[in-house]
């Protein structure tokens, strides 16, 4: 292939992926029909198209995946249709199956629970199991597939199982061993939590991970203190005989000091007797447990 008929053979792939991103915002027909629709849908096709420019192209459809995610995560659409994630993350990892990036953070947006993803836990794994037979001795592939189990599915015995997989590893860390033996122990319980996260916070690659394990570990203290505030507002029953009606009710009798805030600042919302978030906090929404793990 010539200079030139490799430059048009980029030009027109590009307009491939140009064009579905025109599609996507431009007043065209209506979205339940056409929004969701790649043009380009195949991984084997694009792989055999691609030629030379598989990791260009790659990196086209992998800023397609986050403007997909981000546009649709921030859209006021009260049912955000995620449909074009994976096939985009998939094209993206098949035309370059070392594009760590990719795994990573792809399964983080499909494993996020509605509004703010697509609540695919099972793709999220299945994106890192693919990355893991591009490259076998990535035991931190292993592990986010743990983390997906453990945070998203609750189930802890396939998250320990999965722990002591990476553990396994020849160039795993020391600490992956205890982790999985404490996953078996104490799934599910916060402190258990608390302790992924902080390694996350560690350890991680990137600011963004970084950045998101600080906030898993802020949802965590957000529901440790409204486990504390419902006790507070049990005690005000108690006391008084009825129900606070207010923080102003609590902060009277001596309860508390001022209106209690969320690690981000937020204050956490009283209404009918249920303690909460305020909507606007960015810790929405907190992630569910069994009761009796607390």
């Amino acid at each position: 292939m010539n200079a030139r008929l490799a430059a048009l053979f980029i030009v027109l792939m590009g307009a491939v992926v140009g064009l579905q991103a025109l599609h996507e915002t431009s007043g065209g027909p209506p979205a339940s029909t056409t929004a969701n629709m790649l043009y380009v849908r195949s991984p084997e096709a694009m792989t055999r198209f691609a030629l030379s420019y598989d990791a260009l192209l790659a990196d086209l459809y992998w800023i397609r995946a986050v403007q997909h995610y981000g546009r649709t995560k921030l859209s006021s659409d009260p049912n955000k249709q995620y449909d074009l994630l994976y096939p985009l993350l998939d094209l993206t990892t098949s035309l370059d199956p070392r594009f760590n990036v990719a795994y990573a953070f792809g399964s983080i947006f499909l494993a996020e629970p509605p509004p703010g993803g697509p609540g695919r836990p099972d793709l999220a794994v299945a994106l890192l199991e693919k990355g893991l037979r591009a490259q076998p001795l990535k035991w931190e592939f292993a592990q986010s597939i743990g983390f997906v189990h453990y945070w998203w599915r609750q189930n802890y015995d396939e998250a320990a199982a999965w722990f002591a997989r990476a553990a396994a590893f020849p160039n795993a860390p020391s600490w992956m061993g205890p982790l999985a033996a404490t996953t078996l122990a104490q799934g599910g319980r916060r402190e258990s939590s608390r302790m992924l996260w902080r390694q996350v916070a560690r350890d991680a690659e990137g600011e963004w991970f970084r950045n998101e394990a600080v906030r898993r570990l802020w949802q965590l203290d957000a529901m440790d203190e409204i486990d504390r505030l419902r006790r507070v507002l049990a005690l005000f029953q108690r006391s008084v005989g009825r129900p606070a009606s207010g923080w102003e009710d609590l902060r009277r009798a001596g309860y508390l000091r001022g209106t209690p805030v969320d690690p981000t600042g937020a204050p956490y919302r009283l209404q009918s007797g249920i303690v909460s978030l305020d909507p606007a906090s960015p810790l929405n929404p907190l992630p569910t447990e069994p009761a009796r793990l607390r």
